[in-house]
């Protein structure tokens, strides 16, 4: 066990005794396009106010990207554009299908071409400048470790993207100022000087925190924070933290289980309701869903917030009974939508719900996220609707891969078990991604490697039985020798063969799943490396070097052995 985890703990609620760093560091300022590099409105060149034209260059690099085809997305950029300009701007440019970005855009383009197309020597330099960056900034003293900063840069302003159709995308992303700045540290240590000619917003010393650095970003009115980089003790220890919590549901889970069933057929709709909405969270891993404020942001959902009109009922589907049909939006706007056989009684209290409801209204309406949590921690202390998520993920991981590996397989043929039942647990949680538009050609480069390869192996064939009749003719030792080293050239082709083979279906299968969210969020790395370690997978196959870092605690403390 790493000493470093298990340092004095400090009372409740302090993080931290001593915290010192330089502030965040601030992108660069707006540098204005060469005079021949040209807006055009309706066709003839306007030079544009450095302001117009910064926002202008926002638009223009995102030419080729799908959103700006999107209705929603121009309209929102083209507002919050016009505010920005001059009112003889505002005068001239009143429509966005005459503005032509296109040589601004070519401009940018060729920028990076130029950036990718420079020399080993001009590469480095840069790489040398940023990491001087980073050694400034990147870094903090906390309670006297020199612990890595996450995120140690503000935002670049640009226009805001979302997920899924948001309705706020293409609106304006403003630049942060050191006057929108919050900084914290402690008292003793010596307070970041802001840029020059700047002050910060408000300097404050709160040790029950952990960020270092806070402002509200324009779009969301949401508050954004530096903290520490994932592969700090204190973020390791939240994370260690995490999965033990969901480890100790597991001693429980069974009886919150029985609870909730019974609590099917109980007399209060009140108590009915919250057993219906943990059955679904526990079993589909389903959010809580919080409340928002109207007209705030996206109108997305979780389990609480979920409307009459998210779900529809069929007592018999595909051959199945007592099916539930949901379609909403949940997080990030992105879409659910899945058709789950459930129980009978939960179907019945379903209708029930839904009984004399127009589509709009709740169909949780005695329910909210708050008394879902209160109810959760009283069946366990910490216990909340994530931790259920967190549960349900690692131990889908842990059976799937028990199910899933087989010892003898190849490293290759072991990974694409672990990739499947990485899957699974995405599907879970219903972690979904848009084909990348990259897949076609990467698909079509891999087919190639495996046509060139297929060929090769027939050529081995051939040369192989070529050596077996030379052999068979003179028996001599130099044409046995030959023979061995045919067979092992063959071998070793069909294996290069039946790994891209895997790469394919790996390929395949997973174009629209996101692997990555359940990777870092919700699986215990433990599992993982516990498998690494009992079937001989390399860790670096499956972490790469950040998580590698961010999942220290875990590589420090599991063996083979290690069950969730």
């Amino acid at each position: 066990m790493c000493s470093r985890w298990e340092e004095e703990k400090k009372e409740d609620g302090v993080k931290w005794t001593q915290l010192e760093h330089r502030g965040p560091y601030f992108v660069p300022l707006y540098e204005p396009l060469p005079d021949d590099v040209q807006f055009y409105y309706d066709g003839k060149p306007l030079k544009l106010s450095l302001a117009t034209e910064e926002i202008a260059t926002f638009y223009a690099k995102m030419l080729d990207h799908e959103y700006t085809t999107k209705e929603i997305f121009q309209n929102n950029f083209f507002n919050d554009w016009r505010k920005e300009m001059t009112s003889k701007e505002q005068k001239i440019i009143k429509d966005l299908d005459k503005c032509d970005f296109r040589e601004i855009h070519k401009y940018f383009v060729d920028k990076s071409e130029a950036r990718k197309a420079l020399s080993k020597e001009e590469k480095q330099k840069l790489k040398e400048e940023a990491d001087k960056i980073q050694e400034e900034y990147g870094y903090c003293i906390l309670d006297g470790h020199r612990e890595k900063i996450g995120n140690f840069k503000t935002e670049p302003p640009g226009l805001f993207r979302g997920r899924g159709d948001h309705p706020k995308m293409g609106m304006l992303k403003k630049r942060i100022m050191p006057e929108d700045v919050v900084i914290n540290c402690s008292k003793d240590s010596k307070i970041p000087e802001p840029p020059e000619g700047h002050k910060w917003k408000e300097v404050r010393f709160d040790n029950t925190v952990t960020w270092l650095a806070s402002w509200t970003e324009n779009i969301q009115n949401t508050l954004k924070y530096i903290m520490l980089n994932p592969s700090s003790k204190l973020k390791g220890e939240k994370d260690w933290q995490k999965y033990e919590v969901a480890r100790r549901l597991k001693d429980v889970v069974h009886k919150i289980r029985a609870q909730y069933r019974a609590d099917w057929k109980s007399k209060e709709m009140k108590k009915r309701q919250r057993a219906v909405a943990l059955y679904f969270i526990d079993k589909l891993a389903l959010r809580a869903g919080n409340e928002k404020e109207e007209g705030e942001t996206a109108d997305t959902v979780g389990c609480c917030s979920l409307r009459v009109e998210h779900i529809k009922l069929h007592p018999r589907l595909d051959g199945q009974e007592h099916v539930v049909e949901f379609d909403f939006l949940g997080k990030d706007s992105i879409r659910y939508y899945n058709k789950v056989s459930v129980e009978k009684l939960v179907f019945k209290n379903l209708q029930l719900f839904m009984k004399n409801k127009d589509p709009a209204d709740d169909l949780f309406d005695r329910l909210n996220t708050s008394i879902l949590n209160r109810h959760l921690q009283s069946l366990m202390d910490g216990l909340s609707a994530k931790v259920f998520r967190t549960y349900n993920a690692s131990i889908t991981l842990q059976e799937q891969l028990k199910a899933l590996t087989n010892s003898e397989d190849s490293v290759a043929g072991k990974l694409l078990s672990y990739n499947r039942a990485n899957r699974a647990v995405a599907i879970l949680c219903n972690h979904q991604r848009s084909t990348p538009k990259t897949f076609e050609k990467s698909m079509q480069n891999l087919q190639t490697k495996i046509d060139a390869k297929k060929q090769q192996v027939e050529e081995g064939q051939q040369e192989l039985k070529k050596a077996e009749d030379e052999f068979e003719d003179t028996k001599d030792a130099k044409a046995e020798a030959n023979v061995e080293k045919k067979k092992k050239l063959l071998k070793r082709l069909e294996e290069q063969l039946a790994k891209l083979n895997v790469q394919a279906t790996d390929k395949e299968e997973n174009k629209q799943i996101a692997l990555g969210t359940s990777k870092l969020n919700y699986l215990d790395p433990r599992i993982t490396i516990a498998w690494c370690k009992k079937f001989g997978v390399p860790i670096e196959k499956i972490y790469n070097k950040t998580q590698r870092e961010k999942f220290a605690w875990a590589i420090d403390m599991a063996d083979e052995d290690f069950e969730f």
